[in-house]
C-alpha cells in the first residue's frame, strides 16, 4: 500500500499536490455551508422553495455570462490570476453571508458568487491541462475529485453541528478556509499558460467562440450532460430539506449521507478512473447517468435516513463514473490556446442546468408533490442515457492525442 501510494506521488508534479492540498481545504470550507444552505435560505427569510430556486438560479444566469468571460481571460493572461479571482471572492461571499441578513442582499452575493466564482475553476482545470499529459489527465483529475470529497467528508458533518448552533460561526469559518486556500495559490502556484512556438503560434485555432460553436461533437456532448447535472442537482439542494420537511430527518442526518458519498469517491475514485478510462467518453457517461436514474428512484421510495443513505451509495456509484471522464474529455479535445474557453463552454452548460433545475424542481416541489421532484430527476437521467449511447453510437473514434489546430480531430466521443 505505501509503495503504491508513493508511486502515485512520484507519478504528478510537486505543483500538482500543491493544488490538491489547495482544493482540499476549500472544498472543506465550502461544504461546511452548501449543503444546508437551502435550509438556511428558508428558515433564515422565511421564503417558499420557488424563491429559493431563483436565487440559486440568479448565480447561474450570472455565471452563464461570466464563463464566456472567464475563459478568454485564461487563455489570454493565464491560470492563476483567475484562481486567485475566484478564492478572494469567496472568502467575500461568505463573509457577506456571515454579517448581513437581507434578501436583497443575498441576492447580491448570489450574484457576485455566480459572477467570479467561475474563474477559480476554469484557471484550475485549464492549469491541470498543462501540467499533466494526456494518458495521466483523468487519473489527475480523479485525484482531484477525491481531494475535494475528503474535505467533503469532513465539511458536512461539522457544518451540520454548526449551523445547528450559529450559521454565522458556520460562514466565518468557511471564511478562513478560503482564505487559507487563496494563500496557497497565491505563495505557492506558478503560471502554467503554455508558451507555444513559432510553429505552433502559426497553427492555432485563434480568437473567439465561433470553432467550439462548429465542433458538434463537443456541443452534443455539453447538451447531453446537461440532463445529467439536472438529474444531479436535487441530490445536492433538495434532499436535505425533502428529508427534514418531509420524514423530520434534521441536518446532521444529511451530513451523515454527505459524508459516507464523500468517503466512497476518497476510498474508490482513482481505481475506478482506472478502469472507465479504458472506454469511450460516452459509453462511460452514458452509464454514470444510469446509475443517477436509479439513485433517483431509490429517492422516490426512501422513507428514513437508511433508505436515503442507500440511494446516495448509488448516486455515487454513477459519480465515479461520469465526473472525472467529463472534464478528462474537454480538457484533451480542446486545443492548446483554447482551452479556457472550452472550459468556460462547458461551466457555461453546468451553470444553465444548475439554473433551470432548481426552478423547475422547485415548481414541482411546491405545486405537485415533493416526492415528483425524483420522478422528474428520475425522467432527466433516462433521457441522459439516451443521448450518450446516441453519441456513442453515431460519434467517431479517433486517436486521442493534444492537438493545437483543431478539436474537431479530437472528438473521440
Amino acid at each position: 500500500m505505501i509503495t503504491r501510494i508513493r508511486g502515485t506521488i512520484s507519478e504528478y508534479p510537486l505543483q500538482f499536490w500543491i493544488l490538491f492540498c489547495q482544493r482540499f481545504i476549500g472544498s472543506t470550507g465550502g461544504s461546511l455551508v452548501w449543503p444546508f444552505f437551502t435550509v438556511y435560505l428558508r428558515q433564515r427569510l422565511g421564503i417558499p422553495l420557488t424563491t429559493v430556486g431563483f436565487l440559486f438560479a440568479i448565480s447561474s444566469v450570472v455565471g452563464l455570462f461570466s464563463q464566456a468571460i472567464w475563459g478568454p481571460v485564461v487563455d489570454r493572461y493565464g491560470r492563476k490570476i483567475a484562481m486567485v479571482a475566484g478564492l478572494g471572492n469567496e472568502v467575500v461571499v461568505m463573509m457577506g453571508f456571515a454579517l448581513l441578513g437581507s434578501l436583497n442582499a443575498y441576492a447580491v452575493l448570489i450574484a457576485l458568487s455566480g459572477l467570479i466564482e467561475p474563474a477559480s475553476r476554469i484557471g484550475s482545470d485549464a492549469m491541470i491541462a498543462d501540467l499533466i499529459e494526456k494518458d495521466k489527465r483523468a487519473g489527475a483529475y480523479a485525484l482531484l475529485r477525491m481531494a475535494a470529497n475528503a474535505g467533503v467528508a469532513f465539511g458536512p458533518a461539522v457544518g451540520g453541528f454548526l449551523a445547528a448552533t450559529s450559521y454565522m460561526l458556520t460562514f466565518s469559518t468557511a471564511a478562513a478556509a478560503a482564505t487559507v486556500a487563496l494563500l496557497l495559490v497565491v505563495f505557492l502556484v506558478k503560471e502554467t499558460k503554455p508558451e507555444l512556438s513559432e510553429a505552433e503560434e502559426s497553427e492555432v485555432v485563434g480568437g473567439g467562440y465561433m470553432h467550439i460553436l462548429r465542433d458538434f461533437r463537443f456541443i452534443g456532448f455539453c447538451l447531453a450532460s446537461i440532463l445529467l447535472w439536472m438529474a444531479y442537482e436535487p441530490f445536492m439542494q433538495l434532499l436535505p430539506l425533502y428529508m427534514k420537511e418531509g420524514f423530520g430527518i434534521p441536518e446532521s442526518g444529511f451530513g451523515l449521507i454527505m459524508t459516507v458519498n464523500a468517503l466512497m469517491v476518497v476510498f474508490f475514485q482513482f481505481a475506478v478512473t482506472r478502469v472507465t478510462e479504458k472506454y469511450r467518453d460516452a459509453y462511460v457517461m452514458a452509464a454514470g447517468s444510469f446509475w443517477t436514474g436509479l439513485a433517483a428512484l431509490g429517492a422516490a421510495l426512501s422513507h428514513n435516513v437508511w433508505l436515503f443513505l442507500l440511494s446516495m451509495v448509488i448516486l455515487t456509484i454513477g459519480e465515479l463514473i461520469w465526473a472525472p471522464t467529463s472534464v478528462s474529455f474537454v480538457a484533451r479535445i480542446a486545443p492548446i490556446d483554447m482551452r479556457g474557453r472550452y472550459m468556460g463552454i462547458y461551466g457555461m452548460m453546468g451553470g444553465l442546468a444548475w439554473g433551470i433545475g432548481p426552478i423547475a424542481s422547485g415548481l414541482v416541489y411546491d405545486n405537485i408533490a415533493p416526492v415528483s421532484v425524483w420522478y422528474l430527476t428520475l425522467v432527466l437521467a433516462t433521457l441522459g442515457t439516451v443521448a450518450f449511447m446516441a453519441l456513442a453510437r453515431f460519434g467517431s473514434s479517433p486517436a486521442k492525442k493534444d492537438s493545437v489546430p483543431s478539436s474537431a480531430d479530437e472528438s473521440a466521443v
